[in-house]
């Protein structure tokens, strides 16, 4: 079965500093028929002005993931972390038993366009930790690159949920097959272009949960990124 959650039905504000996007429940967009699906419970697609950002805040028990698109975005936690993150890289933070952290558009000209995610981990009471690593466009054309897991499997990040995260660049045209274990559970988030999901058309922003399916196929319309999430 498929579901799809398409890119305008989203949660949207605009704050002049950040233009946002909100897939599921967050902040003041609440939706009772969308607060999370399975262990995903924020994705969020956010573009902060030059010179702006999120201050410092605080988090707990959650796996927080965060991949830019274009732009670069500054982070500074509690734990001395200071970095910046930059297209093509993934930044994992597991806020355990609390963290606080800002994050900022280091640029004075050009905005970011990034996605934050969040999942639910696989207990609370986490000790707080950061990893941040670079994907190269080379590894993921044509192909799910796996970019974070629970066992940090082929040099992906580590997330304490149980989920796997893949980032493909698709060539227009190309097909890929994704086989599905039982009792496990998709979701697909389309980042840029457009594709077919076992022919259900879908553009820059679209979703689609994906239950109850053995193998699901992915065509390229066009150019096109996207997210592949693995969950229990």
């Amino acid at each position: 079965m498929f579901q799809v959650r398409g890119a305008a039905d989203r949660g949207h504000a605009n704050h002049g500093w950040l233009d946002t996007w909100h897939t599921f429940s967050f902040a003041d967009y609440q939706d009772s028929r969308h607060v999370r699906f399975r262990s995903l419970r924020v994705m969020n697609e956010d573009r902060v002005a030059a010179g702006q950002g999120f201050g410092t805040h605080p988090h707990h028990d959650m796996e927080i993931v965060t991949y830019v698109l274009s732009g670069a975005l500054e982070h500074k936690d509690s734990m001395g972390n200071g970095e910046i993150l930059r297209p093509g890289e993934f930044q994992r933070m597991t806020a355990g038993t609390g963290i606080t952290h800002s994050e900022f558009n280091p640029s004075k000209t050009e905005p970011v366009h990034l996605y934050q995610i969040w999942l639910l981990p696989e207990r609370s009471g986490l000790t707080p930790s950061y990893e941040q690593k670079a994907f190269p466009v080379g590894d993921r054309v044509n192909q799910l690159r796996l970019v974070a897991s629970r066992d940090a499997a082929e040099g992906s990040l580590t997330i304490h949920s149980d989920a796997r995260i893949y980032l493909s660049s698709l060539n227009d045209g190309h097909e890929l097959q994704f086989q599905m274990s039982d009792g496990r559970h998709a979701w697909l988030q389309v980042l840029r272009g457009s594709v077919s999901v076992n022919s259900i058309r879908l553009s820059t922003g679209d979703g689609v949960s994906v239950v109850e399916e053995h193998s699901v196929t992915i065509r390229a319309d066009s150019d096109a990124e996207i997210m592949l999430f693995d969950l229990a």
